[in-house]
């Protein structure tokens, strides 16, 4: 099972796209964890995950994040996905970063 974490500002704001992604996930019987949290629980709540998305508010810290859980795919939702709540496209998107 792959473990999927998203990151943002708060935590908050990504919860309704965790509940798409998942939703996408169950319709492609891909079997996945999709957590979010605060970005400035990054090194220990991602430090065992696959890959993490970050919230497109939170992007400019994307080289920091990744310095905290080395080795891990780290990289930013397009804005436009994240805006419409896209989870189909963000689970691709992971899946992408994981080439999985």
């Amino acid at each position: 099972m792959k473990k999927i974490v998203l990151l943002c500002a708060s935590g908050m704001s990504t919860s309704m796209l965790v509940k798409k992604m998942k939703e996408a996930a169950a319709a492609d019987n891909y079997d996945c964890s999709i957590d979010a949290f605060s970005a400035s629980e990054a090194a220990t709540k991602a430090a065992d995950a696959d890959c993490v998305l970050l919230g497109p508010q939170i992007r400019f810290q994307k080289n920091k994040i990744a310095e905290q859980i080395p080795g891990i795919p780290v990289d930013a939702i397009d804005m436009r996905m994240y805006g419409r709540m896209d989870g189909k496209g963000a689970l691709d998107f992971a899946r992408k970063l994981m080439k999985d």
